[in-house]
């Protein structure tokens, strides 16, 4: 289950950084419900980043975390706000899952 815990966290940490852009960084007065929502999202995957540390290595799970966040955080600015996917992008990526998916495999 911690790694259910720690994929579910990683993939609100997504969320919200993605509601960092959607919410215009917090602007609760202008777009309530995005910041809402994206403080939502970073209080629940922060909680889910500290159930999956009870049963993991902390350095491997805030790595994980981390990684998830990184590289799906990378994928939809290109998917959703039109960043540029270079091939320098896509291949930086694929090193930050490469080394995620080592993480995985020696915990």
């Amino acid at each position: 289950m911690p790694w259910v815990y720690l994929l579910l966290a990683g993939l609100l940490e997504i969320a919200w950084a993605v509601g960092l852009k959607l919410s215009h960084g917090l602007s609760f007065a202008a777009r309530p419900i995005p910041s809402a929502l994206t403080v939502a999202a970073m209080a629940a995957s922060v909680v889910l980043l500290g159930l999956a540390a009870r049963n993991l290595p902390i350095g491997t799970a805030y790595a994980i975390w981390v990684g998830i966040g990184v590289a799906g955080t990378a994928l939809a600015g290109m998917a959703l706000f039109d960043e540029p996917a270079t091939a320098a992008r896509i291949a930086a990526i694929a090193v930050i899952v490469a080394g995620v998916a080592a993480l995985k495999l020696v915990s």
